[in-house]
């Protein structure tokens, strides 16, 4: 006779046909066989760079650097140390990039623009400038604006004159310099609290117009308040900067400000590479805006440019932004083909000079990755801000 009462033995629930045991056990297999290789490399890098002296510190950081660099934003001398060229080399990278981001972005929404427009001659040639410049290899027209358009200028006793004291020779622009005086502090918080207030009245005008629908001058206005505000606290505070315009003495120009070639070669080869594909990108995302909301608003007695300015770009902007994020990154990173140029970049300042004098080639390159990763982190953070605010809002 069975005895029922006896309950049933309960089956373990670990059992290696279950998926989600097997899957532990893969990912944990992974796991360990990457640290070993990762272990295995490392142990091997050391003992590579112990037997051919390579250093293994950071020490290299704080000493004494002993070369020149020729554009620098920030105090640098050949007593400065190692750390302080790094610097150099992310500040003159941040400045190349920002400008040619700038730059770029303007270029490329004119071509975009002029693509789809009814003239015929601004079509073809917005198209030939596209499939022109994208179909070149960069590193080709950094070299054809350094070699080909820059350097054969002519010498600094023969320069270019330019009406208001601007120069163009082999060795750059030169410029008047603005000297600032007592008191032009007070004119950076007037243009500060100008910008701040500029951005206040365009947010309060947006405001306005998803409510009632009516449209405040805020260009208009935002020109008075950038213009007037600083110009009013110039005066109050006595015009407090000077300028210094540059003078030929000898063989080079004193005074003044000057705008090295290899900068300007650099410059202008990256955002004119960069807006062949901004271009596109701008372009495509024109097209994909239905027709009907250009009918519609031609139909409401909008002229052309309002109805791409106030109806088609805001919408076509979140088809645009993810890629052009992508092209803000690549310009970034293209800007290390610098080197070739002699632009005093972070590759040709830190992983060129520095790693030369120190040898500590791991840590240099390390380093350099580092400084080119988190540049690009910040920007896409930047970028994907500025994307969310112009995303469909669910109700």
């Amino acid at each position: 006779m069975v005895d029922i009462s006896q309950p049933a033995p309960v089956r373990s629930t670990f059992s290696v046909y279950d998926k989600k045991v097997r899957g532990i056990a893969y990912q944990t297999a992974l796991a360990v066989s990457l640290m070993v290789i990762v272990a295995g490399v490392t142990t091997q890098t050391v003992s590579n760079m112990k037997q051919r002296g390579i250093p293994l510190t950071f020490d290299f950081w704080k000493q004494t650097a002993g070369f020149q660099i020729s554009q620098t934003l920030i105090p640098y001398d050949t007593l400065s140390t190692y750390g302080q060229a790094f610097w150099v080399g992310v500040a003159n990278t941040l400045l190349v990039s920002a400008f040619g981001i700038v730059l770029a972005t303007i270029i490329g929404f004119l071509i975009g623009i002029s693509r789809l427009s009814n003239n015929w001659i601004a079509a073809k040639v917005a198209t030939s400038y596209v499939e022109v410049v994208r179909n070149i290899p960069l590193l080709l027209q950094l070299l054809f604006w350094y070699n080909a358009v820059l350097k054969p200028l002519p010498a600094p006793k023969a320069s270019i004159s330019i009406p208001g004291g601007i120069y163009l020779n082999n060795r750059g622009i030169i410029m008047p310099a603005v000297e600032f005086q007592a008191g032009a502090g007070w004119v950076g918080a007037a243009i500060f609290a100008a910008v701040a207030g500029a951005v206040a009245f365009g947010a309060y005008a947006r405001t306005v117009q998803k409510r009632t629908g009516r449209q405040l001058p805020v260009l208009r206005v935002a020109i008075v308040v950038l213009i007037g505000l600083p110009l009013l606290a110039s005066l109050a505070a006595g015009r407090p900067w000077t300028f210094s315009y540059p003078e030929l003495k000898g063989f080079n120009f004193r005074g003044g400000q000057q705008i090295y070639p290899e900068f300007a070669a650099l410059l202008i080869g990256l955002s004119v590479y960069t807006a062949s594909f901004i271009a596109e990108i701008v372009r495509g995302g024109i097209q994909a805006v239905s027709k009907g909301q250009t009918e519609a608003a031609h139909a409401l007695g909008l002229s052309h440019g309002k109805t791409l300015r106030l109806v088609i770009v805001p919408q076509a902007l979140r088809i645009i932004i993810p890629p052009l994020t992508s092209q803000y990154l690549n310009l970034i990173k293209n800007s290390s083909l610098a080197v070739f140029i002699g632009y005093p970049d972070l590759v040709q300042v830190f992983a060129g000079s520095v790693l030369n004098q120190t040898g500590a080639a791991v840590q240099v390159m390390a380093i350099t990755l580092a400084a080119y990763l988190v540049i690009s982190l910040i920007t896409s953070a930047a970028m994907n801000t500025f994307n969310q605010y112009f995303a469909l809002v669910e109700r």
